[in-house]
């Protein structure tokens, strides 16, 4: 059985911003990008970030460039306020706050969990592709529930949890978005079977009851030797949700050919965390966690640099968040 802990971060909801072609052409030339098509209020933005001389820079991306901040609202898979959704956990006797075990324990300057868990750094570098897909929820609670069940077993169940069962199981919206709490509850409440990436292409190949299901795409930044298509292109289309598995892929073999049998659980309660020292002891106590940030318009632009929201009173929020 495995010991599962959760870290949780607020964010905040906000109206979604509507969406427009550019009326004219915008002249980038000392940033390095030359001459794009950026829609005028994204040009603002941009300028504003940049005046402000702040931790990052900001540039035009070419996937939003010539649409008004907020284009990014419909790639984002977690819904709602991650805060009231946690409260309304921890009201139902879902979640617990997390009490640090060794609080006097000092915080390194860094911490790899790959390296410290060494029988499990194959599944901690596991990151799996989504596809295109609005599964960041499931995808984030089936790899950190993975990871910390390997860690709590000292390597005894190293294999991955299925992100395919998690999201089309657990919540009915699966690619339409979900909450990080739910795949928690889902794996406490009714376990969940092995699965890996798609076709087999991880660390684990074939074999596991249910791989995902969504060919690779490339997500984000220059294709470069990336052979997998961009989402939206012919290949990565806008994924539909499938029902969720009820048997094992033909591919299956020993132990994990039964859907009904192969069923990976805890006992324990989920803990939620927050402030950075919990956090950073949460993660040393035990391994990954999963958490869900709000997504600000001017993060379309970000183009190097420690990211933070400029001017968050003139900056708005998207209508949803993204979760890791």
């Amino acid at each position: 059985m495995m010991f599962s802990k959760l870290l949780f971060v607020a964010g905040a909801a906000g109206a979604a911003l509507v969406v427009e072609m550019i009326p004219k052409k915008h002249t980038l030339g000392a940033d390095g990008h030359g001459t794009l098509q950026v829609h005028p209020d994204r040009a603002a933005s941009i300028a504003k970030v940049n005046s402000a001389e702040t931790t990052w820079r900001a540039a035009p991306h070419p996937r939003f460039a010539r649409q008004a901040p907020g284009a990014s609202s419909h790639l984002l898979g977690h819904l709602g306020s991650n805060k009231l959704n946690v409260a309304a956990a921890k009201a139902r006797g879902e979640l617990v706050d997390y009490v640090p075990r060794n609080p006097s324990k000092d915080i390194p300057d860094t911490f790899d969990a790959a390296e410290n868990w060494p029988n499990c750094a194959t599944l901690i570098n596991d990151i799996r592709d989504q596809s295109n897909c609005g599964c960041c929820w499931a995808f984030g609670g089936a790899e950190a529930a993975s990871d910390r069940m390997c860690i709590a077993t000292d390597g005894d169940m190293n294999l991955p949890i299925s992100a395919q069962d998690v999201c089309f199981n657990s919540n009915i919206n699966g690619c339409g978005g979900g909450q990080i709490t739910t795949p928690w509850t889902f794996i406490r409440s009714k376990g969940a079977v092995s699965g890996g990436q798609y076709n087999g292409t991880g660390p684990f190949g074939l074999g596991m009851c249910s791989n995902w299901g969504f060919a690779h795409c490339h997500h984000h930044g220059p294709q470069g030797s990336d052979p997998y298509p961009a989402e939206g292109d012919p290949g990565c289309p806008s994924d539909r949700s499938p029902s969720g598995p009820t048997a094992c892929d033909d591919t299956a073999t020993g132990e994990h050919t039964s859907y009904d049998d192969d069923k990976y659980s805890f006992n324990k309660m989920t803990e939620t965390a927050s402030g950075e020292e919990n956090i950073q002891q949460m993660i040393m106590e035990g391994g990954s966690v999963e958490t869900a940030f709000t997504v600000y318009t001017d993060f379309e632009d970000y183009d190097g640099g420690i990211y933070q929201c400029v001017r968050r009173a003139d900056i708005s929020p998207t209508n949803r968040g993204d979760a890791a």
